[in-house]
């Protein structure tokens, strides 16, 4: 097949590390079983983010509204508040998946010991959007950004990466 003449090259998509980011977690809440799988509520209790522009806390109140389909995996609705470290307040939302191998989910329903799981294992992948009226942070609002996610201890952390 011939390559459509319309493609053209453009420039390598580059990244920058925006911040890391951990949210700290209330126990779950299950929704129950809808027609689109099992609906679970990840509630925020709070949390930090820290990176080379930008700092401050995750406010308590967002969370994940986690939708684990029949086969397993977990699509990810989330809604957040970020506070940073001079008072400005930015929403941050973004939609992912989470895919747990079938022999990981055992060992990752047990809130004990599941962040001890080498994050190689699974794929924790998000991608974060902004937006905020502080000023100082408006560039927030016109950028893309994609995530690495993994557990730790009472909660979830992100590596969040700034698409160029």
């Amino acid at each position: 097949m011939t390559p459509d003449a319309r493609v053209r090259a453009v420039g390598d998509i580059e990244t920058a590390h925006l911040f890391d980011m951990v949210v700290d977690l209330n126990p779950p809440l299950n929704i129950g079983k809808g027609p689109y799988g099992q609906r679970v509520l990840f509630g925020a209790v709070g949390g930090s983010f820290d990176g080379p522009e930008l700092h401050g806390e995750v406010l308590a109140g967002g969370g994940d509204w986690a939708l684990f389909r029949p086969d397993g995996a977990m699509v990810l609705d989330v809604r957040l508040t970020l506070r940073t470290h001079d008072a400005a307040l930015v929403h941050m939302a973004y939609g992912g998946r989470f895919i747990t191998p079938p022999d990981l989910r055992t060992d990752m329903a047990d809130p004990a010991t599941r962040h001890r799981i080498d994050p190689a294992r699974y794929y924790f992948r998000t991608t974060p959007l902004f937006e905020t009226g502080a000023k100082q942070y408006a560039w927030l609002n016109d950028i893309v950004c994609v995530a690495s996610g993994y557990l730790i201890e009472g909660g979830i952390a992100y590596k969040v990466t700034q698409i160029l």
